[in-house]
């Protein structure tokens, strides 16, 4: 019989194994596998890194175009959806999420991005902490970071994080490039030195043309290390405490154990796991949590609130007279050319990452609200229906623009007391009247620059979401008809001040009311970056790594002799 704590569906297994550490990590994404080599340097410190899924093997995660048979592939890929979305007119997403060695740094768009000095400042003000502002988080990137052009006051040389340029250029990029220089958007040859303005090619987290993830970064030569143990396959089903201190985990490989931590347990999991953890474990809205059967350990109504996300807009164009990959790839022999390039060369179409022009820009310049680039362009050479259908058969482009820094807030809420149902994850999509209006101006600047002069020639026709929305209300339903995520869920474990009722975790992440556990990951950001957040969340790692080290150095907990680390499933 299940014991009482145990999630309905669970049975008690005949062999439980258990373990101890000093530190065990949950999640080997992006965060987890910077965490795992930082703590794992020092050698009297033993470590557990768990992962729910398998290894980073699969080859299609290191072929740059293999995003899409990661994404939606149960081998990769969390598979999770969201509930229907009134913003997007009653439809649900596929929302995914890495599942897999390196998380979602192995299935994403491997572009480099920071966001904007701004957004730094305003975490510090959120928390309270000036450690968090732009010019003290601007070393940690430097720090991992590993720049095609070398070391500079604002990139980093010789670092794990491998920067570099893409190896293609196509006629219908660098033409929307100058349209969008005729509607007042500059050039630039760098989006990450705090001020993201500009229209250019995105640096990617490649290396000669193959996806370079944080498993290859951090954690493949790190897993050699006897300080460091391992566990693929493993599924975390809850916290271990022992009055108000976590101390240990429960987790599901080929039996159940239990891996105790001397010093401190660190969720990794990401912004839609870490929140279902903690409220699996009694950590969030007490209400809800007894609502479920699920004891409370700590009330914290903020678990899994203030979700944020970046929706992107694709607005798709026919062209005429211009070769885009929609015909490139059409035919056989365009395939063997693709296939030869990438073979011989490690560049061309194979190389791509999703999105390879980038432009940032500001939905109303004439809105003196409007300060910095609220908007987001990923450009492609490509258009389709929907993600996972084929391109059209005829020439065309698309240009997706997000709000970078939406109002709406969402939610991540687990359903049920078992860990393997999946959390009930709401957005809440252009929920504001704020975020409509900027939807609607993407759409009305999105325009503009395929009426540019540059594209002219090329004849473009908007194909999607198609010319007869025009008035307000008609944009704003069809940012909805064509609004997608851009895969940058955060926030819902987000970091504030002492006197903040809603914050999970104080600005050295430590979970809020308990001892012992901390939430590493892009769940404690408190405001969503104004870019892509897989890099962030890379400096967010570093930064724990060193407050965790630090405060060991300073006695927080002793070291006593290991016990010996769990069987590799």
């Amino acid at each position: 019989m299940p014991t009482p704590n145990e999630p309905p569906g669970r049975q008690s297994s005949s062999r439980r194994l258990e373990g101890e550490f000093d530190y065990v990590i949950v999640g080997a994404g992006t965060a987890g596998c910077v965490l795992a080599k930082r703590l794992s340097e020092d050698p009297n410190v033993s470590v557990l890194l768990l992962e729910a899924g398998g290894q980073d093997d699969y080859h299609w995660i290191h072929i740059p175009v293999g995003y899409l048979y990661c994404i939606g592939n149960p081998r990769t890929d969390w598979l999770y959806k969201t509930v229907a979305e009134a913003g997007l007119n009653g439809r649900t997403l596929s929302y995914p999420r890495g599942r897999v060695l390196g998380g979602s740094s192995s299935i994403n768009g491997m572009i480099y991005m920071r966001g904007q000095r701004e957004d730094y400042d305003a975490w510090a003000r959120a928390t309270g902490d000036a450690s968090w502002s732009w010019d003290s988080v601007l070393p940690v990137f430097r720090k991992s970071e590993d720049y095609h052009g070398g070391a500079s006051e604002y990139h980093g040389a010789g670092g794990e994080w491998r920067v570099e340029k893409q190896r293609l250029k196509w006629k219908i990029l660098e033409t929307f490039a100058q349209a969008a220089q005729e509607q007042g958007i500059a050039a630039t040859d760098d989006f990450n030195r705090g001020d993201n303005s500009g229209v250019g090619y995105f640096d990617v987290n490649q290396k000669r043309g193959v996806r370079w993830n944080a498993s290859k970064a951090f954690l493949r030569e790190t897993m050699k290390r006897p300080n460091l143990t391992v566990i693929t396959g493993a599924l975390t089903e809850r916290l271990i405490f022992e009055g108000r201190r976590c101390v240990g985990v429960e987790f599901r490989g080929d039996v159940d154990y239990v891996a105790r931590a001397r010093g401190e347990v660190i969720l990794s999991a990401g912004a839609v796991n870490s929140p279902q953890l903690l409220e699996l474990s009694g950590i969030g809205d007490a209400q809800r949590l007894k609502a479920l059967g699920i004891d409370v350990v700590q009330d914290l109504r903020g678990v899994g609130e203030n979700l944020q996300d970046h929706l992107q807009l694709r607005m798709a164009y026919r062209v005429n007279g211009v070769r885009t990959l929609n015909t490139a790839s059409a035919h056989w022999w365009g395939k063997l050319k693709i296939g030869l390039q990438y073979a011989l060369f490690q560049s061309g179409p194979m190389s791509m990452s999703p999105s390879q022009l980038g432009a940032f820009a500001k939905s109303d310049p004439d809105d003196p609200a409007v300060t910095r680039p609220d908007l987001e362009y990923h450009v492609q050479p490509l258009s389709l229906d929907r993600f996972g259908e084929p391109l059209h058969p005829f020439n065309a482009f698309t240009a997706s623009v997000c709000n970078l820094r939406p109002t709406s807030r969402g939610s991540i809420h687990i359903v049920s007391a078992d860990p393997r149902t999946a959390p009930a994850i709401a957005p809440n999509y252009l929920s504001t009247d704020h975020d409509r209006r900027v939807a609607a101006n993407a759409l009305r600047l999105t325009r503009r620059i395929a009426a540019s002069p540059a594209l002219a020639r090329y004849k473009p026709e908007e194909i999607l979401p198609g010319a007869a929305f025009q008035t307000e209300a008609q944009l704003v339903e069809a940012a909805g008809n064509v609004g997608t995520t851009i895969f940058h869920p955060v926030g819902t474990c987000r970091m504030g001040r002492a006197d903040d009722s809603d914050a999970v975790v104080d600005s050295r992440l430590r979970v809020r009311g308990v001892d012992g556990l901390r939430v590493v990951d892009a769940s404690v950001m408190p405001l969503i970056t104004s870019g892509n957040t897989n890099s962030p969340t890379l400096m967010i790692a570093e930064r724990a790594a060193a407050m965790l080290l630090a405060d060991r150095r300073e006695g927080a907990h002793a070291r006593v002799d290991a016990s010996p680390p769990l069987p590799v499933i």
